[in-house]
């Protein structure tokens, strides 16, 4: 086996057995970005050297006997996180020159762990969108490709494409996203791995380059589900320096994803049954329910009756923060500076330059909804729609201990289809933007393929700060499906 197609689960064991250095796996995981980065476009910044530095730190840790529980282990950082001394970009022109002079808090526990950085990862600029073409930097290619149409360039998901295309293609044994509303489950079920939105305030936001002060999740992809539990476990944590972020103690994820589902209810949302949905996600649907039902978890139907409004109130509240958090971006204090006649015009031909089309649309969109005479009509009506969905879940969890439900409509597309309409690109996220809207943990685990063979995932979603019980039953349904199929772009193939 070569050293790119361990779990982070096998290299963690196999560094602290001696069978393998830390230094090997950064050299073969940089080996790997070097030769299909130029195709795949995963990541925009490649810090070999930085991560062979960190490996002998590693290396030198593991001998003392003094080593973190990520102590070598190469990962990719979402360029949403601020890496100090490395430059974040979030995927923006406006920020392209930008080299943060701190760390983010949930990159600095990583790093308090051991952990190995190679780079920063791709995404949607902003973290806005559903397919990773919206990246200033060029979109990231999927390396899954179709039966039928091996010539097709596929999407990753988005925003979190890069990081998700990384750990499919072996570039990294995992990595970090952010959920707004949905991605990290998308691109993980578009990528055939694991991916984890934790419950909101579960990781800290400081240091993480805004969207949706409120609907923002910090979370990891593995390829497994024991490799995110190993992740979220690093990352998690209160931090005084986020006001959102909440004093709760972090459990062993890991030892979770053991527990039997046995006794469990498990609740089928019957709003999610949408008309035109493929009969192939359907069909996985309901095989994901008797794999449960087979390991003694009981299936009871619910309803989240709210849910068809989640959508529409989300591209209200979502583009209102983003207009208010992107208002910082003027060319006055970092980033981009376009020169002007005077200060209005050096604020529009900064911003101008600085956004791309799906950033100035959201922006446009998110300060109409908050202009006067708009402000009660749409933002308001939508938060309290949102807070009708919270109560939705509350209801639900009351019965149930978690819901599955399929993680995204359709398998991964084509570069170039869907993109000529928004409407049809943000119903990617019809299943994923509810749990955002309320704040709940979600997670997609890879169990089937289309008839393209492209992976299909399931999410579960759990109570607040039971992430535990989503691991457990997420572990259930992997154990079950057996997914061992393997995308045909990937490092040493």
């Amino acid at each position: 086996m070569m050293l790119t197609d361990l779990t982070l689960a096998e290299a963690r064991d196999a560094l602290r057995a001696g069978d393998v250095t830390a230094r090997n796996l950064a050299e073969a995981h940089l080996a790997a970005i070097e030769a299909l980065n130029p195709r795949l476009n995963a990541y925009v910044t490649v810090t070999a050297d930085q991560a062979l530095r960190q490996a002998a730190a590693a290396d030198a840790a593991l001998a003392e006997g003094k080593a973190g529980p990520l102590a070598g282990i190469p990962l990719a950082i979402k360029d949403l996180f601020c890496t100090e001394g490395v430059r974040t970009t979030a995927g923006s022109r406006i920020l392209e020159p930008f080299v943060p002079p701190y760390e983010s808090t949930v990159s600095a526990n990583l790093l308090r762990d051991g952990a190995v950085f190679l780079g920063k990862a791709n995404m949607d600029e902003f973290a806005m969108g559903s397919s990773n073409m919206a990246s200033a930097f060029g979109p990231v290619e999927n390396p899954w490709k179709r039966r039928q149409d091996y010539a097709a360039v596929l999407v990753p998901g988005g925003s979190s494409g890069g990081s998700a295309a990384a750990v499919a293609a072996r570039l990294a044994l995992g990595a970090t996203g952010t959920d707004t509303g949905g991605s990290i489950r998308q691109p993980a079920s578009f990528c055939g791995i694991a991916g984890i939105k934790p419950t909101y305030g579960r990781c800290s936001r400081w240091g993480v380059v805004a969207f949706a002060s409120s609907l923002d999740h910090p979370g990891p992809f593995g390829r497994t589900v024991q490799d995110c539990a190993i992740l979220l476990r690093s990352m998690a944590g209160f931090d005084p320096m986020d006001s959102t972020s909440a004093d709760v103690p972090v459990p062993d994820f890991e030892a979770a994803c053991k527990r039997p589902v046995k006794g469990l209810r498990i609740g089928v949302p019957r709003e999610y049954r949408m008309d035109g949905m493929p009969e192939e996600i359907e069909l996985l649907w309901r095989q994901g329910l008797d794999w449960l039902r087979d390991q003694g978890a009981e299936i009871v139907d619910v309803s989240l009756p709210h849910t068809k409004y989640g959508l529409a109130a989300y591209y209200i509240v979502a583009p209102a923060e983003a207009s208010s958090n992107l208002a910082r971006y003027d060319g006055v204090r970092f980033g981009l500076r376009e020169d002007g006649e005077d200060l209005r015009d050096l604020y529009e031909r900064t911003r101008a330059a600085g956004f791309g089309a799906e950033v100035r649309r959201r922006i446009l969109i998110g300060t109409y909804v908050l202009s006067a005479g708009y402000y009660d009509a749409y933002y308001l009506r939508a938060q309290k729609v949102r807070a009708l969905i919270l109560k939705d879940f509350t209801d639900a969890f009351g019965k149930v201990d978690a819901l599955l439900t399929p993680t995204a409509p359709s398998a991964a597309f084509a570069q170039g289809e869907n993109m000529d309409d928004p409407i049809k690109m943000y119903l990617n996220d019809v299943f994923t933007v509810p749990a955002n809207m309320a704040g709940v943990p979600g997670m997609s685990v890879p169990a089937g393929l289309d008839a393209n063979g492209l992976p299909l995932g399931l999410q579960v979603i759990g109570k607040p700060f039971d992430e535990e019980t989503v691991f457990s039953v997420a572990a259930a349904i992997e154990r079950a499906a057996g997914f061992s199929a393997l995308p045909s772009v990937r490092a040493g193939h």
